[in-house]
């Protein structure tokens, strides 16, 4: 069973760690190229875009790819509308491997936005010092209210991406422990953090800590995605695979 897997995330190398010991699947990973040094897989891998949804239903059918497996960010919301309009097109299952979001519990003070954008002026106009964990390709908002001191913790090297006075540029990545991210918090001050609601456990960390140090956190609601069949974690998008590689095998295809 050939299957794309539109990966990115930490349920997609979970999945590709699942899926390097079933006999049965023909996997390969696609990762949109933003990280210079991704997760490895054992198996075949490409980098970059298909071409919008077109381009995607054409190589599905030249590779004969059986199935597809969405398992990008909750905010790469491009690539899962190209994934459920070629699947649609070319009559493909698709299934959305899709971490449940983070939900407020008590004690959090959270101000909810609906962009990156809209989390700049949600800042205010007195300096504060601001934790940013939004990625580096959401940062150039941010220049826009250069008052503030910035700590911004991202995968890749900031380089250009916040040209503000005042910037401290951690690299690193995830998962890190709620202790860490308390220590973090604390020897810089921070007062306030920004960030997505990108759900999941790996980055949960830093919720938790700006909890209990008791800081405000502006948060990015998730994007509305494309209504496709959806499971929460990788064992059930492998239970998801087995299924139609059993049905395909009934069927004799």
């Amino acid at each position: 069973m050939r299957i794309l897997l539109l990966g990115g995330t930490t349920e997609a190398t979970a999945l590709v760690r699942h899926l390097a010991d079933r006999p049965g699947f023909r996997p390969i990973l696609s990762l949109a190229g933003r990280t210079a040094a991704p997760v490895a897989a054992p198996f075949d891998t490409r980098i970059g875009g298909f071409g919008g949804p077109e381009g995607l239903a054409r190589w599905l059918a030249a590779e004969g790819v059986d199935a597809v497996i969405d398992a990008t960010h909750p905010f790469a919301q491009r690539i899962s509308r190209h994934a459920a309009q070629a699947c649609a097109h070319s009559k493909r299952p698709l299934l959305a491997l899709r971490r449940p979001a983070w939900h407020r519990q008590a004690g959090d003070h959270w101000l909810e936005v609906d962009s990156v954008a809209a989390a700049v002026p949600a800042l205010g106009a007195a300096r504060r010092h601001v934790f940013l964990t939004v990625g580096r390709l959401e940062l150039a908002a941010f220049a826009a209210a250069p008052q503030h001191a910035y700590l911004v913790r991202t995968i890749e090297p900031v380089g250009e991406a916040l040209p503000v006075p005042d910037l401290v540029a951690v690299t690193a990545r995830g998962p890190f422990s709620e202790a860490d991210e308390r220590a973090l918090m604390r020897d810089h001050r921070t007062e306030v953090l920004v960030t997505k609601n990108s759900g999941g456990g790996a980055t949960y960390a830093k919720i938790a800590a700006a909890r209990a140090l008791g800081l405000p956190v502006v948060i990015v609601r998730q994007p509305a995605l494309p209504a496709v069949e959806a499971v929460d974690s990788p064992e059930a998008a492998l239970a998801w695979l087995e299924a139609h590689r059993a049905a395909s095998t009934r069927r004799g295809v």
